[in-house]
């Protein structure tokens, strides 16, 4: 079992703090989700813990190696940026070549959303489309740890329940940490959740909790309980 240990992580913007002191460990094995409004730092976060843009200060490790960069990174932690990154111009089947390693690509080729994509390019695929293709070359990349930002965005409730039984069943080699605007989404996915607000995460252990913290309303979570 590997942990993705998240230490002491914090960001400012223009002196306005994001990301205060953001504590969180995710193992192989266990989902992790993040819940809080547009803008409470959410995408900063899971961009920061990748490599992609700069903290103030933070401490990433996986088991006992330190990751300070992007590259330190690659081979340990994979992120799904929530707007869709596949080039255009290029068959799906020549990005599934380019972006995984040759003992993972099979699935991809036989997985039966995938192939009969496989001789089309990005911009020739729905937004379903687009996103189940990049959500599986995240997850089939050599990365333990993997970050997804918003997966089911633009998706169909089809498309939707694959994803989240995809995922289900890639967590006995993997650790996720999700984060969707539909928070019920993260709820009913992850093993653990957490509200980002004010630059802080606080654990959640019930759905009540979002009434208490201003989330949502309590009647929205008295039509959801019922």
């Amino acid at each position: 079992m590997s942990e993705l240990h998240i230490d002491s992580l914090s960001k400012s913007y223009n002196n306005k703090v994001i990301l205060s002191d953001v504590f969180l460990t995710c193992k192989t094995g266990e989902i992790k989700g993040l819940i809080g409004r547009n803008g409470s730092g959410k995408s900063t976060l899971l961009k920061i813990v990748f490599g992609v843009e700069q903290a103030d200060f933070k401490y990433v490790k996986v088991d006992n190696k330190i990751v300070e960069n992007l590259s330190e990174g690659r081979r340990l932690i994979n992120y799904l940026p929530q707007d869709n990154f596949l080039p255009n111009g290029v068959k799906i089947k020549t990005l599934i070549n380019l972006f995984l390693p040759k003992q993972s690509r099979t699935v991809l080729l036989e997985n039966e959303h995938v192939k009969p994509l496989l001789n089309r390019e990005n911009k020739e695929l729905s937004t379903g489309q687009k996103r189940i293709v990049e959500i599986l070359l995240v997850i089939h990349s050599n990365a333990k740890f993997i970050l997804l930002d918003e997966p089911f965005n633009g998706v169909s409730p089809i498309f939707k329940k694959y994803i989240m039984t995809y995922i289900l069943e890639m967590k006995s080699s993997k650790g996720f940490i999700i984060t969707d605007h539909d928070y019920e989404n993260v709820l009913n996915l992850a093993d653990s959740n957490y509200f980002l607000k004010n630059g802080y995460l606080k654990e959640i252990v019930s759905e009540g909790e979002l009434v208490e913290l201003g989330y949502i309303t309590k009647s929205a979570y008295t039509k959801v309980s019922n």
